[in-house]
């Protein structure tokens, strides 16, 4: 009964999040065209959904999430924003910043955060200023303005779609102590995924590795009460972790960001660092076919954002890169405008066990 109490409360404030972020990403898309001066938009040749279509399955999202909250998959998640004033702050940061993420998109300057100090040593594919956003993925300014912007893009859901990948994890968890199992989450960002894991798996040692120290601050700070988490910064190419070392991993919304070949090399990374029978949680965009209602949508995206390895990331399912990466894919399903794929790595001297 409880649970039931929680999960409509829960449906009920997602469903107030979702009109306040469809509210906000209007907004947003007139101050663009302001700025703009009204010049067309790029029209994609692949189907587009309506409003109501994108609104109908944001719900449907919200009720499968709060479904969720009612078998105890998870917790309702404590408030994604913070306080009210923080709130307000961030809003204010991001129509603030607004201006010269729009002016770098009209011109096409992306490359400005590899002159940043903090670029020295980085990846070529990484120093770039992805979404035209300010810094990239380098300052404190772009940490704190991450959060909102991705919210306001997906219409509140981007806590909701994530959540979604506790499923199989819980499936694998269950009748486990969690205190003798370890996890990972490799390109942990501003750690809005890890602090969903910890409340629902409380006991369990969790770290979260990026390649942002700007980032991976924000994190800490954010998870600063969460006693079970600690973070490492260092690239996913090359995991600072022993192999066979890790029960869990789970990585949100990298691969569309790497090159080819580099998401082959994280794969392996995550597959040499994963205890035999451990289990891999991927999370990241739709691809090619996926939601075909919505391949218009995959194709404006790197055409309005700057994604310069999201078109060939769009083709190159994730589950035949599990498996060219020793990994077998168990599970595979949509979020709204995300996929989630579990993966296990064979046993060494048992039959592949399913999740």
């Amino acid at each position: 009964m409880a649970n039931t109490f929680e999960a409509y409360a829960h449906l009920a404030g997602q469903t107030v999040r979702t009109g306040w972020y469809a509210l906000v990403h209007r907004a947003m898309t007139r101050a663009v065209a302001r700025l703009d001066g009204g010049a067309p938009r790029y029209k994609p040749s692949r189907p587009v959904p309506s409003e109501m279509a994108l609104f109908r399955d944001v719900l449907r999202l919200q009720q499968r999430d709060a479904q969720n909250v009612r078998e105890g998959i998870y917790p309702a998640p404590s408030p994604e924003e913070g306080s009210f004033f923080a709130h307000v702050e961030a809003l204010r940061r991001m129509f603030a910043d607004l201006p010269r993420s729009n002016e770098r998109r009209r011109e096409g300057r992306a490359l400005e955060a590899a002159s940043l100090p903090q670029a020295q040593g980085l990846p070529e594919y990484y120093a770039r200023n992805f979404h035209f956003q300010t810094d990239g993925y380098l300052s404190e300014d772009s940490a704190k303005l991450y959060d909102i912007q991705v919210e306001t893009l997906f219409l509140g859901s981007t806590g909701a779609m994530r959540r979604q990948a506790i499923m199989p994890i819980a499936d694998f968890v269950k009748g486990r102590d969690q205190r003798t199992l370890s996890l990972t989450d490799v390109a942990c960002g501003t750690g809005r995924f890890l602090g969903q894991l910890a409340e629902a798996l409380p006991a369990m040692p969790m770290t979260g590795v990026d390649l942002s120290e700007a980032y991976l601050e924000e994190a800490a700070n954010h998870l600063a009460a969460r006693r079970n988490v600690s973070f490492l910064h260092a690239n996913a190419e090359a995991l600072p972790l022993p192999d066979a070392s890790q029960d869990i991993v789970t990585c949100v919304y990298l691969y569309h960001e790497l090159p080819r070949e580099v998401r082959r090399t994280v794969t392996r990374e995550i597959a040499r660092v994963l205890k035999p029978g451990g289990l891999y949680v991927f999370i990241d965009s739709l691809q090619w076919g996926d939601t075909p209602e919505y391949d218009g949508l995959l194709e404006a995206f790197p055409v309005r954002f700057h994604e310069p390895y999201y078109e060939d990331y769009l083709g190159d399912p994730a589950a035949g890169i599990m498996r060219e990466c020793g990994l077998s894919p168990v599970q595979e399903f949509t979020a709204f405008l995300s996929k989630i794929v579990a993966s296990r790595k064979p046993a060494s001297d048992a039959p592949e066990s399913r999740a």
